[in-house]
């Protein structure tokens, strides 16, 4: 369930994840990712977004196992071996 291998580059077996985050009234956001349906977690802070969304991105990784399908391609569309890598953060202001 890995990206396909590209020299010894770490980032060779990353992909490239794009986040929702919906605000709650109450506050903290829902999160999910318009390429993986299945990936769905909340945050009440920004400092939970990550932990939060790399839990519920391992069990996603272990549905698609499981179910023996692949991730969608569109997770790989780009190469970060070679490209540069732009991410966006929350910080608390």
């Amino acid at each position: 369930m890995t990206a396909p291998q590209n020299g010894s580059d770490h980032l060779a077996n990353s992909v490239r994840l794009p986040l929702r985050l919906e605000p709650q009234p109450e506050g903290g956001w829902v999160i999910t990712s318009p390429l993986v349906p299945e990936l769905i977690t909340e945050a009440d802070t920004a400092a939970e977004v990550l932990p939060n969304v790399l839990d519920a991105w391992q069990t996603v990784l272990e549905i698609y196992e499981d179910e023996g399908r692949p991730l969608p391609a569109e997770l790989y569309a780009m190469d970060a071996s070679t490209e540069p890598v732009t991410i966006d953060i929350l910080l608390p202001a």
